[in-house]
């Protein structure tokens, strides 16, 4: 039963007096006794009534009213008078920043955008939270965590404006990061763009919230496990109510409950207005996220009315206004704060001829001034308070607001609000006049910036509270303060030497091969982060359960199914490894977690992400995009990688793209290596880059299933595993027919089965070449390119791939696992007059084995002959004919569907 249908309940009363006498007991009981009794009590007699058969049902929803009742919100403690002044300076620069960044007509037309309606909205609790809650890292606190909702960000400038740490000429380059001389802000939060400003990238909505689980997760993992105090810190995140609709912004919200994450404050910014016009408007977004929230065990503060309703709810003693409140849906409320006082006077009170004479003797205005609790600062902090306090459960504040608030009749809870980037000097000079900016009138045209004289009593008032607590946020540390030390390459040797006669290994074996060497080193073992989502049997790691633990805050209730075994499911409060289950995003949000631990509590990690590629990029590509903009440090894995390599999975499961989505992330490095040495060597120079020297990349690297011999590390191939190639072998004779053969991953070895038929079958020598990343290699000769394009008058420098291959013979063939578009990365800089044919995975996967999975697709060894043979009758080396005999030698179907159609 809804709260609204216990009303409607009591109009049916058979017995009013029995009811009033047990309503009496209960006021007594919470007058003397608490409200903790008063709620032991109700949950015993329901007990009592389920058990005895009556039909109680269930609601997630209380009434439409504050959670807080107004006789225990705490007196507020600061200075109310300079905390609305500040505030309202602040709403002023931001305002005045975006129109003045759009008052700019450029020759090619395009405004600049912006957004001013969002913090509008936000500014009461934003203020508050930064006078009396978030605490910045210091000496003795590690700092509290706040996701800013993105669309806030010209506040957060105005705000760091009056604190002096940006400039009016940084406002007057908003969203001119380019043009901007290097003064430029960035228009939402990017940490890549504002590395010592912003702390987490929350524009792409939905990210912010499951990202900021994950990372007050994080921080319990880090004090459990005794490598940072974490006890104090809290994680606040600001969400808007149209955001929720986005799928991962709710999707983690059951790990906060399960894992009792009372480091976790959301505040839901419920202005009940999303870009084209209301959230819910035929229901009520307060009461929807108030179900989903108590249904999966979070504390909930709901924040709705401001202290002008308290008087008129000490009168309601019908319960008529909580009445007409939980049946008026929310396209009612927007309309009402669109318009004016007699609008909500018609059409709210005259609902009801006991409401209307309720507010007969107020003014027009006075009805107006009703406020909501979103932007009443005695509620806000209370709700705050409360949900700072609380212990058990994360926190949610379902604030309810008004977009666009102080705006006027352009923009203040208007559908259009949220593109409101320009007023007209009317609304400027009612936006001046509404909130007492001291602008005088032959000023107000030119919008300037307003900041007071720093000896006034609202700046020493606004610095003084920062200190208190610990420095300005938003705030982000660039690097720890200690790096890493990073082993030798020889603590590898085991996986830098051949395999043994007869022994085969795959290149996932080869890196937990890695792994357990560096949970090895007394250095960098407590700082290893496995994380695995249900697939640590899948790569040969379930050694890491009993080895170094999973984690889990309450231990291990029971006794695991598997405990008589060597590998048995461990878990432990202070576990090591992270088991995400079945949560692909899941885990790689608590893997973002881990790669910014260095920024966000000064204590560097390396997590190591391993998961079935397929589900990777093309899964959570919208958070590695966002892990990229917060500098992430970690090594990412796709596992079973290749279209054709795991067999038997078929069209789903097969991974042929995931390198040209990684190759997307500027600061993503990735290799696709084949044998278990370059794994080595590319994950020890990971270690180097990121670990040690702190470089702000991230590393992804496909492993694969198959095994195979490993042929060891030659020395002085460690370069060209790093930059992207290397020669591993030539024929002994080279020949006038020669050719060079790339490949990378297990089809490397196809590529090497190729060189020997080339030679059998057909007399061609070859060179042959691993190819660990065509994605380096791009690069290398992007940057190469443009060099040579602005410096014409320099000598002209050269790709590597160009200097690898110059002094060689013969046309290249490329053979991968990957579409075409992988290995065709290389072909502008292939040498002047060299052919280039690339073979790939283009098309939807199958089941099957590998060896005809790599026949479908047209990349084994016998058309990688082929490839080559036409080649080098294209240039006139052999006769045409020997490519139709190879056809029919290697019983190639000439006829078959194209792969890519097929």
């Amino acid at each position: 039963m809804s709260s609204l249908d216990q009303v409607h309940a009591a109009a049916a009363d058979i017995d009013q007096q029995e009811t009033q006498e047990w309503i009496d007991a209960l006021e007594a009981v919470l007058d003397r006794e608490g409200a903790e009794r008063a709620h032991y009590l109700i949950e015993r007699l329901i007990d009592l009534a389920r058990r005895s058969g009556a039909h109680i049902p269930y609601s997630l929803n209380t009434a439409y009213v504050n959670t807080i009742p107004p006789g225990l919100e705490p007196a507020h403690p600061g200075n109310m008078v300079l905390e609305e002044r500040i505030r309202s300076y602040i709403r002023w620069n931001a305002m005045a920043m975006v129109v003045k960044a759009n008052k700019v007509e450029p020759a090619d037309g395009g405004s600049l955008g912006g957004h001013i309606a969002s913090f509008a909205s936000l500014a009461t609790m934003i203020e508050c939270g930064q006078n009396h809650f978030w605490h910045a890292e210091s000496p003795d606190h590690g700092g509290d965590l706040v996701y800013f909702q993105g669309h806030s960000s010209p506040g957060m400038y105005a705000r760091a404006f009056l604190e002096g740490r940006l400039t009016e000429e940084n406002l007057n380059y908003f969203r001119q990061e380019v043009g901007g001389k290097g003064k430029g802000l960035s228009s939402y939060p990017h940490p890549k763009l504002m590395p010592d400003f912003w702390q987490f990238s929350t524009v792409s909505m939905g990210l912010g919230p499951m990202m900021a689980i994950y990372q007050a997760r994080f921080l319990k993992y880090l004090h459990a496990r005794g490598l940072a105090d974490t006890a104090q810190r809290k994680v606040w995140v600001f969400v808007g109510d149209g955001e929720i609709d986005e799928p991962e912004t709710l999707a983690a919200i059951g790990l906060a409950s399960r894992e009792k994450l009372d480091n976790l404050i959301f505040v839901v910014n419920c202005n009940l207005q999303r870009l084209d016009g209301p959230v819910r408007g035929n229901g009520k977004i307060i009461q929807e996220l108030e179900g989903a929230f108590r249904g999966n065990g979070w504390n909930v503060l709901k924040l709705i009315w401001g202290g002008y309703w308290d008087p008129l709810f000490a009168r309601d003693k019908e319960g008529i206004l909580r009445r007409i409140m939980e049946e008026t849906v929310d396209g009612e409320y927007q309309a009402y704060k669109a318009n004016d006082g007699k609008f909500v006077r018609e059409k709210f009170f005259g609902k009801h001829p006991k409401l209307l004479e309720m507010v007969s003797r107020m003014s027009d205005e006075d009805v107006w001034r009703l406020n909501r609790g979103g932007h009443d600062p005695h509620k806000v902090y209370a709700a705050f308070s409360a949900a700072a306090n609380h212990k058990g459960q994360p926190s949610v504040i379902l604030a309810k607001t008004i977009k666009g608030y102080g705006m006027g009749h352009v923009g203040q809870a208007k559908n259009p609000t949220h593109q409101q980037k320009k007023l007209d000097i009317d609304s400027v000079r009612e936006f001046r006049d509404r909130f007492n900016i001291p602008i005088p009138d032959d000023k107000v045209d030119e919008i300037p910036f307003f900041k007071p004289a720093e000896d006034s009593p609202e700046m020493k008032y606004l610095h003084e509270h920062r200190k208190a607590l610990g420095g300005y946020l938003p705030h982000r540390r660039a690097k720890a303060d200690q790096s890493l030390p990073v082993p030798p390459l020889d603590a590898f040797k085991a996986v830098l030497e051949p395999t043994a006669e007869g022994r085969e290994i795959s290149t996932t074996q080869a890196f937990v091969r890695v792994l357990n060497q560096i949970l090895r080193d007394k250095d960098l073992a407590p700082r290893v982060v496995p994380i695995l989502v249900d697939e640590s049997r899948t790569f040969g790691m379930e050694g890491l359960f009993r080895q170094i633990g999973i984690y889990a805050p309450e231990g291990q209730k029971y006794v695991p199914v598997d405990k008589g075994q060597v590998m048995y499911y461990r878990e432990a409060e202070n576990g090591q490894l992270l088991q995400e289950g079945i949560n692909e995003a899941g885990g790689f949000s608590s893997w973002i977690a881990a790669a910014t631990s260095y920024s966000v509590s000064n204590c560097i990690m390396i997590p190591f992400f391993i998961y079935y590629s397929m589900f990777g990029f093309q899964r959570f590509g919208d958070h590695a995009w966002a892990a990229g903009d917060m500098l992430a440090r970690g090594f990412v894995l796709g596992g079973t990688a290749g279209r054709t390599t795991l067999n038997g999975e078929g069209l789903q499961h097969e991974d042929g793209h995931s390198h040209i989505q990684a190759s997307l992330i500027p600061n993503c490095v990735a290799y696709d290596p084949a044998f278990a040495h370059e794994v080595a060597v590319i994950i020890r120079s990971g270690l180097q880059r990121m670990m040690h020297d702190q470089e702000d990349v991230f590393f992804y690297i496909t492993v694969m299933n198959e095994n195979y011999a490993q042929p060891g590390l030659k020395a002085g191939d460690e370069e060209g595993i790093l930059k992207g190639m290397y020669k591993l072998q030539s024929s002994a004779k080279p020949a006038k027919k020669h050719v060079q053969l790339m490949g990378s991953g297990t089809i490397l070895r196809e590529v090497q089965a190729a060189q020997e038929l080339l030679e059998k079958d057909w007399g061609v020598t070859s060179d042959v070449w691993s190819v660990t990343s065509f994605t380096e290699l791009r690069r290398d000769g992007l940057d190469v390119e443009r060099h040579n394009l602005l410096h014409p008058t320099e000598p002209a420098q050269e790709a590597y791939v160009t200097r690898q291959l110059k002094g060689t013979q013969g046309p290249i063939i490329v053979s991968t696992d990957y579409i075409k578009a992988y290995g065709d990365m290389i072909r502008p800089f292939v040498p002047a007059g060299r052919s280039l044919k690339v073979l790939g995975t283009d098309g939807y996967g199958r089941s099957d084995f590998r060896s005809e999975l790599r026949k479908h697709f047209e990349i084994d060894r016998y058309f990688v002959v082929l490839a080559a043979l036409r080649s080098l009758a294209d240039e006139g080396t052999i006769d045409i004919k020997k490519c139709a005999e190879a056809i029919a030698k290697y019983g190639i179907d000439a006829d078959k569907a194209n792969p890519h159609h097929a």
